[in-house]
């Protein structure tokens, strides 16, 4: 594990699946926690990268896990403390997509947290969630991970490793940031017009 201790790979296993796995903590940047991580993998002495990706693909596919099983038993009662914005563009993006918003979930913040959760509370069949849940951790981790550790070692990245993750920040949170204007730029149905 390198010069890096258990604690810190288990402290980068539990952030990764509190941001998967709880799903009233829709807000913690994993996008550019993997790439952080895959970014200090590169570096000698740093993190070791299989062992971070194994652990994080772990701690993804449980997490969606535990939100699934939230959803789909405790949903009526848990709904109530998501923000409902992120409750509709969950909602909004299961029933677009599917069964596969549980792979594409991955790839957009907040909706990456609250998809299980929409799924588990539309009775999705366990071997569907589980197939989807399990290819989406693994490339979303992988993507991720492996990106920072390739532009870990660029001088550019290593020089401007603040501005860099700033931006991934701010890329990772165009998705939703996309999602929610067309939600409020869409026209709005009333009852009498049905």
């Amino acid at each position: 594990m390198g010069s890096h201790g258990i604690l810190v790979y288990g402290l980068l296993f539990l952030i990764i699946f509190i941001e998967t796995g709880l799903v009233f903590v829709p807000f913690l940047p994993g996008d550019s926690i993997l790439f952080v991580c895959g970014s200090l993998a590169a570096i000698d002495g740093g993190l070791n990268l299989l062992a971070i990706i194994c652990g994080f693909i772990i701690a993804a596919v449980l997490g969606d896990w535990l939100n699934f099983e939230l959803g789909q038993h405790f949903g009526s009662q848990l709904k109530r403390f998501i923000k409902p914005k992120h409750m509709q563009a969950s909602e909004h993006f299961y029933s677009k997509y599917g069964k596969i918003a549980i792979f594409l979930g991955r790839f957009v913040p907040i909706v990456r947290t609250i998809v299980p959760f929409t799924a588990g509370m539309s009775r999705m069949p366990y071997r569907s969630f589980f197939k989807y849940n399990i290819i989406g951790a693994i490339a979303w981790i992988c993507l991720m991970t492996i990106t920072g550790f390739y532009f870990g070692n660029l001088a550019i990245v290593k020089n401007n490793f603040e501005l860099v993750s700033i931006g991934i920040v701010i890329l990772s949170l165009m998705p939703i940031l996309v999602i929610s204007l067309r939600h409020r730029l869409s026209p709005v149905v009333k009852d009498d017009q049905l």
